[in-house]
């Protein structure tokens, strides 16, 4: 079993809150992490017809079988049940009562009201982190094919065979849980076309066009993908350095061994020399350091910057005393050009230093400040 770095912010929250919800994508651990925590406590899962016909019935004698707190499991397919422990956890003085968990941060948020506003820690567990991997001699193609679901790093299991499940089932039943799609076949097209814009500006008159349908509908549809955990955005930082600012996101994917499947990619030695490879590789870099956030149990504190004339800065971190500006490179050679998005920054703001993430082996400091920072050693970039 392969130890999640959120285990200790898990325990922290749950000394806290009555109540703690883990929340993320459908298979990124969390039943596994939740019940090796907690052990002691029952465990009932939501998705089983029978259990959850029973808390629909009947929610207050469904919560009168856990008088000591129990984890539930996939807890947005009874809304219901959130009155019902809310008035529990108003009554009681016990922390880490009820361990809650859910693949939907929509239907989560939605049922959850601001009366559970103190009551209720939240934790977001993504799929593995390249710390969480560890050194299992992986290059940055099999790091992108396979990407981090702890299912994909069993030996019996294999990508090209797990994803395209993956993507049917949550096509097929998550996307019409949350919305009644009718048209499934453009939503897939729609996806796959997502999957060919990693780490561009999210321009949804442009998906519009290329799928058939009109904006709204493409706005409904990433916020689908968005609540459910299959992409994300990255936001541009807005300070105005006298300069017009791009304020249109950028689009990424939580996992690049979805986002390569969706790109009908079969092996890893494909990446090589695959148009997509750099895309991707910024992908995994931009989500590690995402998924170090939500595991120390921080909020996201990850921009980008462009302006309208073509200046850009991959990735910024913003900390309290500064903005540390990473570029992202997957060349496994350093050449000057790694480093000029850094150079107009610092000139821009009058600072120092900053980071580039590469795909080669040698880590480097440099008389300006900047440093070379291969990816298998993306751990030590300090983030605070």
């Amino acid at each position: 079993m392969i130890k999640r770095d959120a285990e200790f912010e898990l325990r922290t929250l749950s000394g806290q809150f009555k109540a703690v919800v883990v929340i993320g994508p459908r298979q990124s651990g969390k039943t596994t992490l939740v019940r090796l925590v907690f052990q002691d406590k029952p465990y009932a899962n939501l998705e089983n017809p029978d259990i959850r016909k029973f808390a629909l019935e009947d929610p207050r004698d469904f919560l009168s079988n856990y008088p000591q707190g129990a984890v539930l499991d996939e807890i947005q397919r009874v809304p219901e049940l959130f009155s019902y422990l809310q008035q529990i956890l108003d009554e009681s003085t016990q922390n880490g009562l009820f361990i809650l968990t859910g693949s939907n941060n929509f239907l989560l948020q939605e049922s959850i009201s601001q009366s559970w506003a103190g009551r209720v820690g939240y934790l977001f567990l993504l799929p593995l982190s390249l710390q969480e991997i560890g050194d299992l001699e992986m290059n940055s193609n099999q790091l992108i094919f396979r990407g981090g679901y702890p299912a994909l790093y069993s030996e019996t299991t294999e990508p090209t065979k797990w994803f395209p499940n993956y993507i049917r089932t949550y096509i097929e039943r998550d996307v019409r849980q949350i919305k009644n799609i009718t048209d499934l076949y453009a939503f897939e097209r729609f996806l796959r076309l997502c999957a060919g814009r990693i780490g561009q500006l999210l321009n949804m008159s442009s998906l519009a066009v290329e799928v058939g349908v009109d904006v709204k509908s493409i706005s409904s549809w990433i916020g689908i993908l968005e609540t459910s955990f299959i992409v994300f955005r990255l936001h541009p930082y807005h300070a105005n350095f006298n300069k017009r600012i791009v304020k249109m996101s950028k689009l990424y994917f939580y996992d690049t061994g979805l986002a390569a499947a969706l790109l009908s990619i079969e092996k890893a030695e494909q990446l090589t020399f695959n148009p997509f490879r750099g895309s991707l590789f910024e992908n995994m870099v931009v989500l590690d350091f995402l998924k170090r956030r939500f595991n120390a149990g921080k909020p996201n504190n990850l921009f980008f910057w462009r302006d309208n004339v073509g200046n850009e800065i991959d990735l910024l971190i913003k900390t309290e005393s500064r903005r540390i500006p990473v570029e992202i490179k997957s060349g496994q050679t350093v050449s000057d050009d790694f480093f000029k998005g850094i150079h107009f920054w610092n000139k821009m703001t009058k600072a120092e230093g900053g980071i580039v993430i590469y795909g080669g082996d040698m880590l480097q400091k440099r008389s300006n400040g900047i440093m070379t920072v291969p990816l298998r050693e993306i751990n030590k970039i300090k983030m605070d």
